[in-house]
């Protein structure tokens, strides 16, 4: 069965294809109930959104996805069911996009030097007036013909030691937990399965996590194919982490996996949103 829940997708306010009101349509036309919105250190369009989705009969959940860095590598920590209005939240995540920025400057100057110029001001205008993430550049080289797909421009151009792979030292996985808990939320490790760690290193991070106040990790998510969803619904019961289930769905061509597609949690599993109000409106477990 199809879970009516998804706990992780992005809007223009950060790199998605769908405005925040556009994509709570799709969410809906999806059958999704209860959806938050995780845009790329970002909230400016969770008020939107929630709006929409009251409009749609779907009940809204606050999120955002925050950039950390941990043993040299960026991973990322979603947060949910925060205070949206946390002074403390708003401003950490503004330093972050001051951060993104800088990344981003840096990234074109790589590309130029291998010969592709106009890739900052090129990102910038796919962007609008969203955070620029690596996605917007990956969509300009698609664009100006460098590549034929995403997933080749992140192969060829964006990842380490590429033209336009920059190493970028983002906020401490501590302070994105307590951010986050301190804000009343639920921090939650987004897509494990797609960080190359190794099994010692993957225990070493929930571990942790769980100590910072971590609560939970993706189980189902777009990323993650049937076997991860079963080995990570063992790595949450091990360190008493719940469960937590979401799409990533960035706009069509973008994702790896369509809203309303995504299976339940595998049996076993404690859900995220298992003490919710929302969690009253679903049929999954």
């Amino acid at each position: 069965m199809a879970a009516q829940i998804d706990l992780h997708c992005h809007s223009t306010i950060s790199d998605g294809l769908l405005a925040p009101q556009d994509l709570v349509a799709h969410a809906a036309k999806s059958g999704i109930k209860v959806l938050a919105l995780t845009d790329h250190d970002d909230i400016t369009g969770l008020a939107i959104a929630r709006d929409a989705a009251n409009q749609h009969g779907i009940h809204f959940v606050n999120g955002v996805e925050i950039s950390v860095t941990w043993k040299r590598r960026t991973l990322h920590i979603v947060g949910l069911k925060f205070d949206a209005e946390n002074d403390a939240l708003k401003s950490a995540l503004a330093n972050v996009r001051i951060g993104r920025d800088e990344r981003a400057k840096q990234m074109a100057e790589g590309l130029a030097k291998a010969g592709i110029a106009g890739a900052y001001e090129g990102a910038k205008e796919i962007s609008k007036q969203s955070i620029m993430t690596r996605s917007h550049f990956a969509q300009f080289l698609v664009k100006n013909g460098h590549a034929k797909d995403v997933k080749t421009v992140f192969k060829k151009f964006l990842v380490k030691g590429k033209p336009g792979f920059v190493e970028h030292q983002w906020m401490s996985l501590e302070s994105a937990v307590s951010l986050i808990t301190n804000a009343g939320g639920q921090a939650v490790i987004a897509h494990p399965g797609r960080y190359d760690l190794g099994t010692i290193n993957m225990l070493l991070l929930m571990h942790e996590f769980r100590s910072y106040g971590g609560a939970a990790i993706e189980v189902v998510t777009g990323s993650h194919n049937p076997p991860q969803y079963q080995q990570f619904a063992k790595i949450a019961h091990r360190f008493s982490l719940k469960a937590s289930l979401g799409s990533d769905y960035h706009g069509p061509g973008l994702s790896y996996m369509a809203m309303g597609c995504m299976p339940d949690l595998p049996v076993g599993c404690d859900p995220v949103w298992a003490d919710w109000s929302e969690a009253q409106y679903l049929n999954v477990k």
